[in-house]
């Protein structure tokens, strides 16, 4: 062992438990550490706003199920890194965010950007840690790794005060500490088995996270095996392939009515890797009856988010559960093959994209015809990311999913994330296809991080439905107060020519005729220049859904 300053120490931890990459925006407070990345095989992504490095890491976390990791200054930094916080709490992502903080003698003093870490983080993260020690380094960072894994995953805030980071400290590293999968008991798997025997009108909601491509194999045979429908929770619909005779379409906003009905209709559902909570229930109004039947299996005993009636809770995660029903058939011929056939040929219909004969005159772009040519386009192993909005209903309908993975989008609606998901994406799987859609109030959020994705060889194809308004908050305005548009409109650059600007490629499409040049365009430059490029849809700003 040899000293190692408190900087040092928590980047050696981060190498100790495989980080690759940290996001962040530079400060004072955390030289110690930066300077430490220098000589690290950790690579640095530098972002231009808090918020959107927030974003990339919980992007990573999503996509890789470890702690993406991201690193921000004091007080008005961690303020822009919180919509990210909130993001991955809400949506049960693992993620690390390392804050400086002022130094400890400076503390309770309203000493320039002071602010009570525990105070800002405490109700919206899985635990708080502050670093009072440099030696105690290496085994915060582990404890930061356990509490972001466990359980139902989230956020840790780990603080670090700028005088620990540069005391030196003589102490071993920490190795990463086991997290349990949870298990599903004989008994657990009998009980299971005997509601199902009972059951003419089952339904499977996939949801949460700590899924692996194995457990989603293992689901969907087990699914197959037993003729069960399986819906997906709100922007999780990608952990049963969507070619599946299971897969019957996904529950939340933007959802086809006839499945919402069969939610409420069903005799049992098993909730498979989360919980039914308000959104896949209409704002707990389906499914609330207590002599409804509903199994929860997750690895959060606390059932966070759910509200109604449990007959059966299983504490296991999605890939503990899907190892003990691999294989695992019915005893007998089942009774609900025609009420899956039946909700299976739904979700084919409502997914289906309309012929091109059928579509309006070429007086401007539609994003059903943009759908239509994209979706051609796609790789089945393609990443689709979006934000908050109407845009992106668009994608949730009309987008095939095949792999888990495939799909980062906000569950706590939150915009702005759609494009720096893209990127972060675009950094950890290179030879994929990353395509974002967003629209033109969600785009502008986080747009400049489009600097950042060609800084660092990003190259994500980002398709703008410009529409010139709020448009999810306009679809509210006219329901409830009609004809009375009020602080929704917006007035946007040409997207295009900002894209270049920053060094991507830039397109601008006005009408259908437009589409299929401008995205073989697009796509060309994402795989030949492996730049980013940009699409600028022009849209009716009064087709508010497809």
């Amino acid at each position: 062992m040899t000293l190692r300053s408190g900087g040092r120490l928590i980047v050696d931890a981060l190498a100790e438990h495989g980080a690759d990459r940290v996001f962040c925006v530079p400060g004072e407070s955390y030289l110690d550490v930066l300077d430490a990345l220098h000589d690290s095989e950790i690579s640095t992504v530098v972002c231009r706003h808090e918020g959107g490095a927030a974003y990339m890491a919980e992007a990573q976390g999503k996509l890789s199920g470890r702690p993406g990791i991201v690193m921000v200054t004091r007080g008005p930094g961690a303020a822009n890194a919180f919509v990210g916080v909130h993001t991955a709490y809400q949506d049960a992502v693992p993620m690390i965010l390392f804050v400086g903080l002022i130094p400890l003698p400076h503390r309770h003093r309203e000493a320039f950007q002071e602010f009570d870490v525990s105070g800002w983080f405490g109700t919206t993260a899985k635990q708080v840690l502050v670093l009072d020690q440099a030696g105690r380094a290496p085994e915060v960072v582990a404890a930061a790794y356990h509490a972001a894994l466990s359980g139902r995953p989230g956020p840790v805030i780990v603080g670090l005060p700028e005088d620990v980071l540069v005391e030196q400290a003589d102490v071993p590293d920490v190795p990463p500490l086991p997290v349990s999968n949870g298990s599903v008991s004989e008994r657990d798997l009998t009980e299971l088995g005997s509601l199902l025997g009972g059951a003419t009108s089952p339904l499977v909601v996939v949801g949460g996270t700590r899924w692996t491509a194995d457990a989603s194999r293992n689901v969907t045979r087990w699914a197959e095996a037993w003729r069960l429908p399986v819906a997906g929770d709100f922007r999780t619909y990608d952990l049963i392939d969507h070619d599946s005779p299971s897969y019957v379409g996904q529950l939340g906003y933007g959802r086809d009515d006839r499945l919402a009905q069969r939610l409420a209709d069903a005799d049992l559902v098993i909730a498979l890797g989360g919980a039914l909570s308000d959104v896949p229930t209409d704002g707990f109004t389906l499914r609330q009856d207590r002599a409804a039947v509903n199994v929860v299996v997750s690895p959060d005993p606390s059932l966070l988010g759910h509200l109604g009636a449990v007959k059966q809770q299983i504490v296991a995660s999605p890939a503990a559960f899907a190892d003990a029903v691999d294989g695992l058939g019915p005893p007998g011929e089942v009774t609900w093959s025609a009420w899956t056939e039946e909700a299976r040929a739904q979700q084919v219909e409502y997914g289906a994209l309309p012929d091109p004969s059928t579509f309006e005159p070429d007086d401007t772009a539609q994003m059903t015809a943009v759908m239509r040519d994209l979706t051609d386009r796609l790789p089945r192993d393609a990443i689709v990311t979006f934000g908050a909005g109407n845009h992106a209903i668009w994608a949730q309908r009309f987008v095939r999913h095949h792999q888990p993975g495939t799909l980062l989008g906000p569950r706590n609606g939150s915009m702005g994330y759609g494009t720096a998901a893209a990127i972060s994406a675009s950094l950890a799987e290179p030879d994929r296809l990353v395509v974002s859609i967003a629209g033109d109030g969600c785009f502008l959020m986080n747009g400049q991080e489009l600097a950042t994705a060609v800084q660092y060889g990003a190259a994500p194809l980002v398709v703008i439905m410009d529409n010139g308004q709020y448009g999810t908050i306009r679809a509210h305005q006219e329901q409830h107060y009609p004809g009375r548009v009020s602080g929704t409109q917006l007035q946007n650059p040409d997207f295009a020519a900002l894209a270049r600007s920053f060094g991507a490629h830039g397109e601008v499409v006005r009408t259908n005729r437009d589409i299929e040049p401008a995205l073989d365009r697009a796509l060309a430059a994402v795989w030949e220049q492996r730049i980013p490029a940009l699409v600028h849809v022009i849209v009716d700003p009064l087709v508010l859904n497809p």
